[in-house]
């Protein structure tokens, strides 16, 4: 018979995250660090907006766009959080996570030979949209010196005659590293010089300990050039709802909007009228939410330090990225008898670019018992592998 697959979706590693998701699974009294997932519960009033609506009958397509009202709450909250002044009828567009944005976005800017700069360690689904986009993508492998942060130099030194698109994965998954406006800055001259564009993940924008998040969007001349996604998944605790939004130029978002109508029609009802309320609501949960996650994180720095595990300090997201490399093994080596030994599930840092290796991605979207049990073991399998070295 003939070959019913397309190569290049063959091609295409399976996620590095799911793996050791899915064998925790089956090991009893084995503890998970391993999802990005809030271990919250969505806050009751935006849950009560979902139920409000299902019981109204509110259960027809909205416009493909989504709802008008959702989509000037938005714009309402650009406008508060970062100073952006978008059109709701033009500029917005109401996506199934932040997920189908990068998808879509992608495939409606792209054309075959185009080049994407997407710089590593960064969340999976990149690389793979943009292959399936058709695109050529183009690895910047960030350095644990620079705090994982992408520099003017690194962008400059990538840019070729075919590079039209640079994600901006910040604040980042799985590194927790953050860029500041001065960081921002100077990757903007080179955005500027070179006249490229920019699809800034945003997700993790209300989760950063230090400062106020800053949007390349925000910057002067960037508006233009820039895809600003982002979502409800993370700020709010609503990753099962899969609601997530994009805002950016006009042309691209109209491009953007008929991909999303022949292939999704539109984001599901219920998560939209939920997100309204979110978005007009929601501040004090973020707030509440970020102080629990902040404690974690400091918790977690704290005990690498006691045990000392070489970890630079993250300000974003709910990730830590400890380095391993001085046990002589790789990351899937050091993940897989991590959860072998001491039932704790980690993910290699090759899962989210090879120049992950030497680091594990723990996530501290979890609860600080569960950090607590999880921290014990490793120390004491840190401790185990010392000895053995010794």
């Amino acid at each position: 018979m003939r070959n019913p697959l397309a190569d290049k979706v063959v091609e295409i590693k399976p996620s590095g995250i799911r793996k050791f998701f899915d064998v925790v699974k089956e090991i009893k009294g084995a503890i998970s660090l391993g999802v990005g997932e809030p271990d919250f519960d969505t806050p009751w009033h935006i849950r009560e907006e979902g139920i409000y609506s299902l019981e109204k009958g509110k259960t027809h397509y909205t416009s493909n766009a989504g709802l008008e009202e959702l989509r000037q709450e938005i714009c309402h909250y650009m406008k508060r959080k970062n100073g952006l002044t978008y059109d709701w009828k033009k500029q917005v567009l109401v996506t199934v996570g932040g997920s189908e944005a990068i998808d879509i976005g992608l495939r409606a800017m792209i054309n075959p030979g185009d080049e994407v700069l997407i710089p590593q360690p960064s969340y999976v689904s990149y690389e793979p949209c943009a292959v399936l986009a058709g695109a050529t993508p183009v690895i910047i492998n960030l350095k644990a010196e620079n705090e994982f942060r992408l520099t003017a130099q690194e962008l400059e030194d990538a840019i070729t005659d075919k590079t039209k698109i640079l994600i901006l994965p910040f604040p980042n998954n799985p590194t927790g590293a953050i860029m500041e406006r001065k960081d921002l800055e100077a990757i903007a001259e080179v955005i500027i010089k070179h006249d490229i564009y920019v699809m800034s993940d945003e997700i993790y924008a209300e989760l950063t300990y230090k400062g106020e998040h800053v949007s390349i969007a925000s910057l002067p001349g960037m508006q233009e050039r820039t895809l600003l996604i982002n979502g409800f998944s993370k700020a709010y605790a609503m990753t099962g709802w899969r609601m997530g939004y994009v805002c950016g130029p006009e042309n691209i978002i109209a491009q953007m909007t008929k991909i999303h109508q022949f292939a999704i029609m539109c984001a599901p009802t219920t998560g939209q009228f939920a997100a309204v309320d979110a978005l007009k609501n929601g501040d004090p949960d973020i707030a509440e939410m970020r102080t629990a996650y902040n404690q974690r994180r400091r918790y977690l720095m704290n005990a690498f330090r006691e045990m000392g595990l070489e970890c630079f300090e993250p300000y974003g997201a709910f990730y830590v990225f400890p380095c391993i490399k001085e046990f002589g093994m790789t990351s899937e080596e050091f993940a897989t008898r991590f959860l072998e030994e001491e039932k704790v599930a980690v993910v290699p840092g090759t899962a989210f670019g090879d120049c992950g290796e030497g680091f594990l991605r723990i996530s501290y979207a979890y609860s600080l018992e569960n950090l607590k049990i999880a921290i014990g073991r490793l120390e004491h399998f840190v401790k185990k592998l010392r000895e053995n070295k010794g």
